[in-house]
């Protein structure tokens, strides 16, 4: 990946995972690692462990940023998801995933921001 990709990519979690915190979620961890892959924010709403993937663009060349979360990420993020709750048994047995579709500018302004629950 890219190092602009990577810091677009990076402040599309920063701005998410401020989004998420002003409606009402605990972040708990960023950036988990399993052999399935990555998930991007992990937190806590409303006594439900939630699993956050976050994609951010600068443009729509290639279409809506939710629209590149295919049915394999989202069996990949579901698969770390369990791993993560089997290793955090003190959570709450409750778990979602969600998707926040970030678009900015070049400047790193957020001109659009979309957060779909319960994917």
């Amino acid at each position: 990946m890219s190092d602009y990709k990577r810091e677009i990519g990076n402040k599309g979690e920063e701005i998410a995972g401020e989004f998420l915190i002003d409606k009402g979620y605990q972040i708990i961890e960023k950036n988990y690692y399993s052999r399935y892959g990555e998930i991007d924010l992990v937190a806590q709403e409303s006594g439900s462990v939630v699993f956050i993937e976050v994609k951010t663009r600068t443009n729509q060349s290639f279409g809506t940023p939710e629209a590149s979360v295919t049915q394999v990420k989202l069996e990949r993020i579901e698969k770390a998801g369990l791993m993560y709750m089997q290793a955090h048994p003190d959570l709450p047995d409750d778990w979602r995933i969600e998707v926040i579709a970030i678009i900015m500018d070049e400047q790193h302004q957020v001109q659009d921001i979309r957060h779909f629950r319960d994917i």
